[in-house]
């Protein structure tokens, strides 16, 4: 009889121990990124004072974003003949933060996709290297800060602090990313610039030390006939002691760079959460 009992003794320790353990990998999983939990992105409409009419952005919220909690902001700017759907349409931004939050690698926070070209009427000009369309990329500053950005703090779940914002963009975008994020880095806590154009403007940073410098990050392919420009910003960001990450990967003016850009760009932002 006693050889009955502690057998049975030892079965019900042995399926306690399993629960306990079956528990205890529910709560892991709980806390870790479910495989099958994706982020949204949706296009909405603000009006822009700058431009006089109303304009178009896509914002992707990431997995599980709820009302009752904030989150961090990155603005993501495009190329020369782009729009608010050129990221949407051909960087696979979706599947590349999906991708980092399932394997616990991004901080919470929200994608926005921006035209960067603020003009009126708000669309591609015919030639997108013309003088009018060269000042809409520039007038963009403009729109981001007054119109866009109060737009999103208003509508989103969002931090409206420096160190919850930041900004990045390809090649045109990467130029305007520089010289808005540097031009302004007590608005911006990071900046990143994949193939930076020619628009990049070393004259537009602040570098008088009374603000500190955000992280920057440039990255730029070593065929891309453009890599001189991020080797300019490089060497005026080291003649002037700013900290900051200089790369270079194999590719051209191309979006396996950019892809890569965001990709390697995003996990080391808004660190630590709140």
């Amino acid at each position: 009889m006693c050889e009955r009992i502690d057998f049975f003794a030892g079965v019900r320790f042995c399926l306690f121990a399993f629960i306990l353990i079956f528990a205890a990998a529910r709560a892991d999983a709980q806390t870790a990124q479910p495989a099958g939990l994706k982020g949204a992105v949706t296009r909405q409409t603000y009006f822009s004072k700058t431009t006089g009419v109303d304009r178009h952005c896509y914002v992707y919220t990431p997995p599980g974003y709820p009302e009752a909690k904030k989150y961090s902001v990155l603005y993501v700017l495009h190329g020369i003949g782009g729009t608010e759907a050129e990221w949407i349409n051909h960087g696979m931004p979706k599947q590349i933060m999906d991708a980092l939050y399932a394997e616990g690698k991004a901080e919470p926070m929200i994608l926005v996709f921006p035209n960067g070209r603020a003009m009126n009427p708000d669309r591609v000009p015919h030639n997108p290297f013309s003088d009018e369309a060269q000042a809409a990329f520039a007038n963009f500053e403009k729109d981001l800060l007054e119109d866009l950005i109060p737009f999103i703090q208003k509508n989103y779940s969002v931090y409206t602090d420096r160190k919850h914002r930041g900004i990045c963009g390809l090649s045109m975008g990467g130029g305007q990313s520089l010289n808005f994020g540097l031009g302004h880095p007590e608005l911006f806590s990071c900046v990143g610039a994949f193939s930076p154009a020619p628009n990049t403007d070393t004259g537009l940073f602040k570098v008088d030390g009374k603000v500190s410098m955000p992280l920057i990050w440039i990255l730029c392919g070593e065929s891309d006939s453009l890599l001189n420009i991020s080797k300019n910003a490089d060497a005026f960001l080291t003649a002037h002691t700013i900290p900051h990450a200089f790369k270079t990967m194999p590719g051209g003016h191309d979006w396996g760079v950019w892809k890569a850009g965001l990709r390697e760009f995003v996990p080391l932002i808004f660190m630590g959460g709140e």
